[in-house]
């Protein structure tokens, strides 16, 4: 056999590795180990397990693009359970798990469930930006759910009272943590409701591992959020944290004081940015009084107003040469009208009139002599050159032709003229002088 290169035979195992069912979607638990982050994000690391005496490591790499999900901080000697595919990298030849997801070791399940829960809302809606509601402006009351005794409600209200003094802050209080969490969040939630006193609802609740987390992963609560008029702002966990209530509420905070600060505007700002409007306000009001108070003056010294007869004697004066422009034009086109008038009076005196009537009359005798002399001449000559065309037409007549013993061969209401015209088999019809008949061609 040919030997083959080590590229090729790198290439041959990787193709190999890629198409195995088993490899391509694999979950690997051990313990990390030689975990190195970049400066791109990608972090490099082997999985160890020590079993039956002996040491079993393979080497992983996970990159940027899955890294941002972890829940947790990748360190060495920390168990997880690793997700992603296997392979070969071709350069060196070393066999690697390619991992897309990490999870420390006991809360793989949990995590699993996340996910399925996430996918399965997701592709119902629940997550649409479409549906969530706008955070308000201003507020009158924020209503806080979470537990009564934890340092999140004292956080949210001395950010409140730091923010806006005298903002109103009811609690709706349930446990954040546990089993039995998630109903009596739900319960707080619809009272909240019920009640509907508030413009906006936090719902919050301190850092914690992922099992002190998970009750805010419950489907039920999810859908009660989703339905919820009221808008919402969910922070649960710190800023690494996420949560299907995250998804679904209407605004994500990354810690229960961020929340508080997302609900709730600065006074002091407000109050500022109005002083500074109505400043400005003042000022555009100001310049404008102002302007009209110059221009008040203006037209106070204008001759217009201290003697307003000015503006029409001009105008009167105009107008009284006007007047007198019109008469003396319409004076003069009667005048030249009158004399065209007796102009021509004068031509169609009596005499002029018979004489005139007198000549068109002869002239009118004269063309009409002319015109029937002409008549008769030329309808003579039509005459004889339509019975010149008579002749010829009826020299022609088809009828004469059949008489001396021709007929006429027709097929489809045309005539034939040529053998050709008639293939063997065809119908055609003989016209001749006296009749026709219906014949056929043998075929």
């Amino acid at each position: 056999m040919k030997p083959v290169s080590v590229s090729e035979l790198n290439r041959y195992v990787k193709s190999m590795l890629d198409e195995d069912a088993f490899l391509s979607d694999i979950s690997v638990s051990g313990e990390l180990s030689n975990v190195r982050k970049t400066g791109r994000g990608h972090i490099y690391f082997s999985l160890k397990e020590e079993k039956n005496g002996e040491q079993n490591c393979v080497k992983c790499v996970m990159f940027a693009g899955s890294t941002q999900y972890l829940l947790f901080e990748p360190r060495d000697g920390v168990k997880v359970v690793a997700h992603g595919h296997c392979s070969l990298y071709a350069a060196d030849g070393s066999f690697q798990l390619y991992c897309d997801r990490m999870t420390e070791d006991g809360i793989g399940k949990l995590y699993e469930e996340f996910e399925k829960l996430k996918k399965k809302l997701d592709a119902e809606g629940l997550f649409s930006p479409s549906h969530k509601k706008k955070i308000p402006f201003l507020p009158n009351r924020v209503g806080v759910i979470t537990s009564p005794g934890g340092a999140v409600i004292r956080d949210i209200m001395n950010v409140t009272s730091r923010r806006f003094p005298g903002m109103e802050i009811r609690l709706y209080s349930c446990p954040v943590q546990g089993r039995d969490a998630p109903p009596q969040i739900i319960q707080a939630l619809r009272e909240a409701c019920a009640e509907n006193v508030c413009d906006v609802l936090i719902l919050a609740r301190g850092g914690g591992s992922f099992e002190d987390l998970w009750c805010f992963n419950d489907e039920a609560l999810a859908r009660a959020i989703y339905d919820c008029p009221i808008p919402i702002i969910s922070a649960v966990g710190h800023e690494t944290d996420f949560s299907i209530s995250d998804f679904v509420a209407d605004l994500r905070a990354p810690t229960p004081s961020a929340a508080a600060e997302l609900a709730v505007p600065e006074r002091a700002k407000l109050a500022a940015d109005l002083g500074a409007l109505r400043n400005r306000l003042a000022g555009f009001a100001s310049s404008a009084l102002t302007l009209q108070r110059e221009k008040l003056e203006r037209l106070k010294g204008s001759g217009a107003l201290m003697r307003p007869l000015l503006l029409t004697e001009g105008r009167r004066q105009n107008l009284d040469v006007a007047a007198g422009k019109l008469s003396a034009m319409l004076a003069d086109g009667a005048t030249k009208r009158i004399d065209a008038l007796r102009r021509v009076e004068s031509r169609f005196a009596a005499a002029d009139v018979k004489k005139t009537v007198a000549d068109r009359r002869i002239q009118l005798m004269n063309a009409a002599n002319y015109i029937a002399a002409e008549g008769r001449v030329g309808l003579e000559a039509k005459r004889t050159g339509f019975l010149s065309l008579a002749s010829k037409f009826e020299a022609m007549n088809p009828a004469h032709v059949l008489a001396r013993g021709y007929s006429i061969v027709e097929k489809d209401g045309r005539s034939v003229n040529s053998e050709a015209g008639i293939k063997p088999g065809e119908d055609f019809r003989v016209v001749m002088s006296d009749g026709s008949f219906d014949a056929s061609r043998k075929p």
